[in-house]
C-alpha cells in the first residue's frame, strides 16, 4: 500500500506529491474516528435489539418461569376461593339457620381491604403487579378465613346451648287451645275493636273466659309486668334469652314475680278483659330481636300441619280484633 498520495496536475500533466497539515491529519483522524463510533453505536442498538445477551436470556428464562410458578399459584387461589366461598354459603345459609343466628355480612367478611396503600414497598420490585397481585389476595384470604374460624367458633357455642335455647324458644300456644276455637283474630290488617280503623294486628287473639290459665311458651326470665287501665291492661312480657321475648295482655291477675324464672308451661296470669279490649282475651305477641314476628309460626309443639293450616284459615277470617 502507497505510504504516500499523489495528485495529478493538468498544467504540467504530471503527478505531485501531496502533502497535509497536522491540522488535515487530526481532522482525517476525528472524522474517521466519530465514523466507527457511530457505526460501532448502530452495530450494538441492532445487536441489542435484535440479540439478546446471555444475562438477558437468563433473566427472560427467569420471569417465564415466574409467570409460570404465578399461575400456579393463581389456580390455587382460585380453588381455595371457590372452597372458602362454599363454606361461607353453608354457614350462612345451612348452620346458622339450623340455630337461627343471623348470617355474617358481607361487610364483614370484606372489612379491612382499601384505603391505606399496604404494598408500597413491593411495588419497587420488579413484576410488582405479580406480586402485590398474589399478596393481596393471599391477604385477603387470611382475613376470610380468620373471621369463618371465629365464625365457626360461634357456631360450636349455639351447638352447646342448642339444648337450652329448644326450651327457650316460645313453642307452644299460651292458653289450652286444642280445638282451636279459641283463636279470634290473627297477625295482620284488622279493624280496630274501638277506633274503627284498619290497622296492623302485631299479635293473636284467643278468645277464652276470665280467670283461664296462661302458659309461658318457653323457659325465661319474667323482665315486665306491668298493671295498667289502658293498651294493653296488665302484662306481662317474659325474656326468653336468644333474641326472644313474649308479650302476654289484657290479664286479670298475675300469677308470678318480676325477675322470677319460669320454665314452658309454667301458669303465669290469667285471661282479662283489661285495658283497651272489648271481651275477655288473651293478646299474644313474640318478637325477636326486637323484631315483632307472627307468633304462628312458634306453635309447633302443639300443632300438626293439618291444625296449623286450620288455624291460619280461622285467624285470617275474622275481620276486627278484640284489642
Amino acid at each position: 500500500m502507497a505510504k504516500h498520495k499523489y495528485k495529478f496536475n493538468p498544467e504540467s500533466l504530471s503527478y505531485s506529491k501531496v502533502t497535509r497539515s497536522p491540522k488535515q491529519k487530526f481532522m482525517t483522524f476525528i472524522t474517521y474516528f466519530f465514523a466507527s463510533l457511530v457505526l460501532a453505536v448502530l452495530y450494538f442498538l441492532v445487536f441489542s435489539i435484535f440479540f439478546d445477551s446471555p444475562k438477558e436470556k437468563g433473566l427472560k428464562r427467569q420471569i417465564s418461569e415466574l409467570k409460570a410458578n404465578y399461575q400456579i399459584v393463581n389456580d390455587e387461589l382460585n380453588r381455595i376461593e371457590t372452597i372458602l366461598t362454599d363454606l361461607q354459603e353453608r354457614d350462612d345459609n345451612i348452620y346458622r339457620t339450623i340455630f337461627e343466628a343471623e348470617p355474617v355480612y358481607s361487610s364483614i367478611r370484606e372489612a379491612g381491604f382499601g384505603g391505606t396503600n399496604n404494598y408500597r414497598d413491593l411495588e419497587k420490585m420488579e413484576n410488582s403487579e405479580l406480586v402485590i397481585d398474589v399478596k393481596s389476595r393471599l391477604d385477603k384470604l387470611m382475613r376470610k378465613v380468620y373471621i369463618q374460624s371465629t365464625s365457626y367458633d360461634q357456631i360450636i357455642d349455639l351447638a352447646k346451648n342448642k339444648e337450652v335455647m329448644l326450651a327457650s324458644v316460645p313453642a307452644i300456644q299460651p292458653i289450652s287451645n286444642k280445638d282451636l276455637k279459641r283463636t279470634a283474630s290473627g297477625w295482620g290488617y284488622r279493624i280496630h275493636p274501638i277506633y274503627k280503623i284498619r290497622k296492623f294486628h302485631y299479635g293473636i287473639d284467643f278468645t277464652a273466659p276470665t280467670g283461664t290459665e296462661v302458659y309461658s311458651t318457653g323457659n325465661g326470665v319474667i323482665e315486665i309486668i306491668d298493671s295498667s287501665k289502658r293498651g294493653y291492661g296488665n302484662k306481662i312480657v317474659v325474656n326468653h334469652g336468644f333474641g326472644y321475648k313474649t308479650l302476654y295482655a289484657h290479664l286479670s291477675e298475675f300469677n308470678i314475680k318480676q325477675g322470677q324464672k319460669v320454665k314452658r308451661g309454667d301458669v303465669i296470669g290469667f285471661v282479662g278483659n283489661t285495658g283497651m279490649s272489648t271481651a275477655p282475651h288473651l293478646h299474644y305477641e313474640v318478637s325477636i330481636n326486637g323484631t315483632r314476628v307472627n307468633p304462628i309460626n312458634y306453635f309447633f309443639n302443639d300443632l300438626s300441619a293439618d291444625e296449623y293450616e286450620r288455624m291460619i284459615e280461622i285467624s285470617i277470617k275474622s275481620g276486627q280484633s278484640f284489642d
